[in-house]
């Protein structure tokens, strides 16, 4: 058995603990999953598809790692590609066209064509506009520094709801859907049994609520998944992490995804339209215990509370309910009075430390927090904000949260 497939059986079997070894971390290898088709693992991944007109390439690979990705294609096919299809705008996923273009031009063949929905120019258009930014909350959620992107290879061809492919014969349906992103393409090819979903489905709870970037949709996401699902594919490549074989095990996979989002989406717009604020949901809101300990949903990138979040950003806007804070007092202010009242931001210090001592880590930051803003050079404050926040990265379940907590620690 391969390494990939291998890697898919122990997870889905249960023999591999998703939190020590997360699923869609990349193996830098390739498989041919089906006739006629190859998956290459990166981050992101990429599937090959051949027709006797080229290639049919979804995805092409990260800035970074686009070169393994074509290596992996090109050890398991030499064609051309003909068709390039961006399952959306990520940076991890649309690098590296130009080089099937460069084997192209020197074969005096045709350039491949790129494929995406029509949302997807405005994102890079507004990637460029947000470089600085992008490169800022990367470096937190990844704890990596990396120069963003500055410029990228737009579409040939978009489409709005769906289009059918047809290279050489072979028929490939694109499928808008507004999930992780606004401009997602989900691709199905009936004749193989195949199903590409991008990030629609990336063996962990799903990226709806990641708090650094733009709005997610939880509930469309769902209605996109229950549509994939009913479609019978036999094997699943997802935009990251190991495929999926089987079509009892793609669909139960993609239905209990659907069910996860739609659990959260419903608890939240419940309490939303009974007038609770951002608080009182986030810590009532509870995801099915039973789906959480799934392989391929376990909270290690995003997290069920951020996609409450999510969809009370979509539905409320920006403000939490909570009166003080729509037009707040500048928080180093608030900061200073909460110090004096406690009689010195030591104290704040101090009563945090006694926290983080009895396990409650949640509260301890909110107190150190308010000692660093009242009196930010103070060494004691600065290494008490360090242990605590140190303390939250090591118990964070989610990539997420882990990065945002290590970085205020190490900045600290």
């Amino acid at each position: 058995m391969s390494r990939i497939r291998q890697t898919f059986e122990s997870l889905w079997n249960g023999e591999v603990d998703p939190a020590r070894s997360p699923p869609f971390a990349p193996l830098f290898a390739w498989e041919e999953v089906c006739e006629g088709a190859a998956f290459v693992s990166s981050f992101a991944n990429a599937t090959a598809i051949a027709t006797p007109e080229g290639l049919i390439l979804v995805d092409t690979g990260s800035f970074l790692l686009n070169a393994q990705v074509f290596a992996g294609v090109r050890e398991w096919s030499p064609a051309l590609a003909h068709t390039i299809v961006y399952t959306h705008g990520h940076v991890d996923h649309v690098f590296g066209v130009d080089r099937y273009e460069e084997e192209a031009r020197s074969r005096g063949a045709a350039l491949p064509r790129v494929v995406a929905h029509e949302d997807l120019p405005a994102r890079f258009d507004r990637y460029r506009l947000t470089g600085g930014y992008n490169g800022c909350i990367n470096a937190r959620q990844f704890q990596t520094a990396v120069d963003w992107p500055k410029s990228y290879r737009y579409p040939d061809v978009t489409y709005r709801g769906s289009i059918a492919l047809d290279v050489g014969g072979l028929e490939v349906q694109l499928t808008h859907a507004r999930g992780e992103t606004d401009d997602a393409t989900w691709v199905w090819v009936p004749s193989r049994k195949l199903l590409c979903t991008g990030d629609l489905f990336i063996w962990a709870t799903p990226n709806a609520g990641n708090p650094q970037k733009v709005q997610r949709f939880p509930r469309e996401w769902a209605l996109a998944l229950r549509a994939m699902a009913a479609k019978g594919a036999e094997v699943l490549c997802p935009g990251h992490g190991p495929p999926i074989w089987g079509e009892d095990r793609v669909r139960r996979a993609l239905c209990e995804t659907a069910e996860l989002l739609e659990s959260l989406h419903d608890q939240t717009l419940l309490l939303m339209n009974e007038g609770a604020r951002l608080d009182d949901i986030i810590h009532s809101v509870r995801a099915p215990t039973h789906l959480l300990e799934r392989p391929y949903l376990r909270p290690i990138y995003d997290e069920p509370e951020f996609v409450v979040r999510s969809v009370y950003r979509l539905y409320g806007g920006w403000w939490d309910g909570d009166p003080s804070r729509l037009k707040p007092a500048p928080r180093r202010e608030l900061a200073r009075e909460m110090a004096a009242l406690a009689g010195g931001a030591s104290q704040l210090k101090d009563r945090a430390l006694a926290l983080l001592a009895t396990g409650d880590t949640a509260l301890a930051c909110h107190l150190v927090e308010t000692a660093f803003e009242a009196s930010p050079e103070d060494p004691a404050i600065r290494a008490a904000r360090k242990r605590i926040y140190e303390r939250r990265a090591n118990e964070a379940t989610s990539l997420m949260a882990r990065g945002v907590f290590q970085s205020v620690a190490d900045e600290s």
